[in-house]
């Protein structure tokens, strides 16, 4: 199955999003990238089997709502900054914003990132943003193998 052109969605999607205040970098850049493509392949929405993970980033419901709640809510200016993104009316229980509107999705993506106790791996590291990927986005219980995809974050690198 075939999903968006990596290179436009680098450029179209996650370039603009982190281009926000408090958001960028290019380390930044290439981890959410090439996050969304092994979380999605840049084809799902919806989790593949049902689950409840949402966008193409598959963040779930209730870390969606965690990051408001334990991050967001205290960081003022930052959840300005996501909350222009998702169109105004986000928060807690707006996970449903995930699925349709990509640069919220980004965001999203973003913070839970931003709220890993250590900085980010080189940018062109593409088996220190699979680890870091496997560390604090998916964790040790999820499916993600960063040694397979390391090579997926050198396809988003490379974009």
């Amino acid at each position: 199955m075939q999903g968006l052109d990596l290179a436009q969605f680098k450029a179209l999607v996650v370039r603009p999003v982190l281009a926000q205040p408090g958001l960028g970098g290019s380390a930044a850049l290439n981890l959410l990238t090439g996050t969304a493509l092994v979380e999605s392949g840049l084809v799902w929405l919806r989790q593949n089997g049902g689950g409840p993970a949402l966008g193409l980033w598959q963040m779930e419901p209730a870390t969606h709502d965690d990051c408001w709640q334990n991050f967001l809510d205290f960081r003022p200016m930052l959840a300005a900054t996501v909350r222009r993104l998702g169109g105004g009316a986000c928060g807690v229980g707006s996970a449903d914003l995930l699925v349709g509107n990509l640069a919220y999705a980004c965001a999203m993506a973003r913070v839970v990132y931003l709220r890993a106790p250590c900085g980010l791996p080189a940018p062109a590291e593409s088996a220190g943003l699979s680890a870091y990927h496997k560390k604090y986005y998916n964790t040790a219980l999820g499916a993600a193998d960063s040694q397979r995809n390391a090579a997926l974050f050198a396809q988003a690198i490379a974009a």
